[in-house]
């Protein structure tokens, strides 16, 4: 199994695809197994990467560090690949990776679709008020109806099972996840100057469109979609409709990013 080393850990990957890079960032329920319904249908045309967070998957985190290392976890990726340039594609917890990497270091980010996703953000006054109290709301919920959608719940028992499963792999959960991933704000990602595109489940309660469309909002030019009937985990919830919204915003870049790579 292909692993690559960040200070004192081996952290795991998948490499799928040949063409332009498209990276996978999962969330805190999820591992690179989490993307099953994307991979194959994007590594068609791209060089798909999904990777483990440490701690989660098949990765490890000897020294303990938690999310305070997810961004330079995922440089040292950029650096073992020998990758100049990608696509960061992140749901949830992996969005305050992904945005976090694209303030650090836009020029090797090619754009950015961060998906259902607040981590990490410090949203403007009143809005992170509203933003802890939802957090705390919701803090109850049993795991399945936080991150599904009511639709998924009742009509799709096994997906439902399946979702949970995978992230019973994982060493970690949400309330015993260490450290704490870099600060990122709405205006330091829009003076990154990189494509965004924001998407969200419209029935997503950890973090609800209206927080979305304002990220949306406060970063100029970026795109923003709602996906119909999903929860907090578009991508798994409805993945036809995620892959078609994502593959048409990838395409609407790689053709430019071909030609630049062959130095045309």
């Amino acid at each position: 199994m292909p692993y690559f080393t960040s200070g004192q850990s081996q952290l795991y990957y998948d490499d799928v695809g040949e063409g332009p890079v498209v990276v996978l960032a999962h969330g805190v329920g999820g591992n690179h197994a989490s993307w099953f319904n994307q991979v194959p249908t994007l590594s068609k045309r791209y060089r798909v990467i999904a990777f483990d967070h440490r701690a989660f998957g098949n990765s490890e985190d000897v020294e303990g560090v938690g999310a305070s290392g997810y961004i330079d976890d995922l440089a040292r990726l950029f650096d073992h690949l020998r990758l100049d340039r990608a696509f960061l594609v992140a749901q949830s917890m992996g969005g305050g990776t992904c945005a976090g990497f694209t303030c650090r270091f836009p020029d090797r980010v090619i754009a950015l679709a961060h998906c259902d996703s607040t981590a990490a953000c410090d949203l403007p006054a009143p809005y992170a008020d509203e933003m802890r109290a939802v957090n705390a709301a919701n803090d109850g919920l049993s795991q399945a109806e936080r991150v599904l959608g009511p639709a998924i719940r009742a009509a799709d028992p096994e997906r439902t099972f399946l979702y949970l499963q995978i992230a019973s792999f994982n060493g970690v959960t949400r309330k015993t996840l260490k450290g704490q991933t870099p600060r990122w704000t709405p205006q330091m990602l829009a003076a990154a100057k990189r494509p965004v595109l924001f998407v969200v489940g419209e029935h997503d309660v950890i973090c609800p469109p209206r927080f979305i469309r304002l990220l949306h909002e406060l970063v100029p030019g970026s795109r923003f979609e709602m996906i119909e009937g999903a929860g907090h985990s578009a991508y798994f919830e409805e993945p036809l409709r995620f892959n078609q919204l994502l593959l048409a915003y990838l395409d609407s870049f790689a053709s430019a990013e071909v030609r630049a790579a062959a130095g045309g």
